[in-house]
């Protein structure tokens, strides 16, 4: 028996709270990631892995608030926690391999596509998986042509924001490439709905469905407060608020700090403002303009 889905309960609000919530995470993590560029090697990891938890936290809170307005009129709807939680690993792992790889390899060529691949393929996996533990009386069947857009747009769109986050060009820069991260991961989230059917069994009129806030509202708030105490460290990072106004992007090159290479670009861009001290010493016995 086909089931009767209504993905938008509340309107227009879950979608909204949703997106907000991608472009959050996004905004987090792109600026860790641009941070960890500019820093010692011996710091890097913290911060990669600080953005990494934080588009991860910030995917899976989108695509749970999303499900809140997720209801199937002939069947109540619950929610398996191990493999909810086990969605959430999946999305902060896979998309800290990707960051990871462009965080040290640059944000170019080969290392920007295989980074973006995984970062994606975190982003549509963490998606199904989360539908996979959502429990009711029958079983999802899917649109593979559907299903195979979803993760198209999944592995262009984190494509597309690693390449901003390794191009250093201010906050502002980084939050418009947050705003378009979180409009692609919600246009994930819906293609990948769209793609869904219900099959019900012969018990599922038993009892009438639900929306399902009152279900994920609990497991949402781990994730919240993290994004939030994230963006805490964000704002009191003068470097992280501030980013590189004015200055022209340092080209990585593979092998060499980025912040030796930033370092370097600043000393050779600096205005000389005293005498110069670097001349070399006269030879011993030159002749000078008093003596000549």
């Amino acid at each position: 028996m086909q089931g009767t889905v209504d993905g938008f309960s509340y309107g227009v609000v879950t979608p909204l709270v949703a997106y907000l919530m991608a472009c959050l995470g996004g905004a987090l993590g792109l600026r860790c990631t641009t941070r960890a560029m500019l820093v010692a090697s011996s710091r890097r990891p913290a911060w990669l892995a600080l953005g990494s938890a934080a588009i991860g936290s910030g995917i899976w809170t989108m695509h749970f608030v999303a499900m809140m307005g997720f209801s199937i009129e002939e069947a109540p709807i619950h929610y398996d926690r191990p493999m909810t939680y086990a969605s959430l690993g999946l999305a902060v792992v896979m998309v800290g391999i990707g960051i990871f790889i462009v965080g040290y390899r640059g944000a170019t060529g080969t290392p920007l596509f295989t980074g973006g691949t995984i970062t994606g393929l975190g982003v549509a996996s963490m998606h199904y998986l989360g539908m996979a533990g959502v429990r009711f009386h029958g079983r999802f069947t899917y649109s593979t042509p559907t299903v195979a857009a979803s993760v198209l747009i999944a592995v262009v769109a984190a494509t597309a924001a690693l390449w901003a986050a390794g191009r250093v060009r201010g906050f502002l820069w980084s939050v418009g490439a947050s705003l378009v991260m979180g409009l692609a991961v919600s246009g994930m989230h819906y293609t990948g709905m769209a793609a869904l059917g219900v099959h019900l069994d012969g018990t599922a009129r038993a009892a009438a469905g639900a929306p399902s806030a009152s279900v994920l509202a609990p497991m949402l708030i781990g994730p919240l407060a993290f994004l939030l105490l994230a963006g805490v460290v964000v704002v009191f990072d003068p470097l992280m608020v501030m980013g590189r106004p004015g200055r022209t992007p340092v080209e990585h090159k593979p092998g060499v700090p980025a912040a030796a290479v930033a370092s370097h670009a600043e000393r050779r861009s600096a205005p000389r403002t005293g005498p110069r001290t670097d001349r070399r010493p006269e030879p011993h016995g030159a002749r000078t303009p008093q003596n000549r």
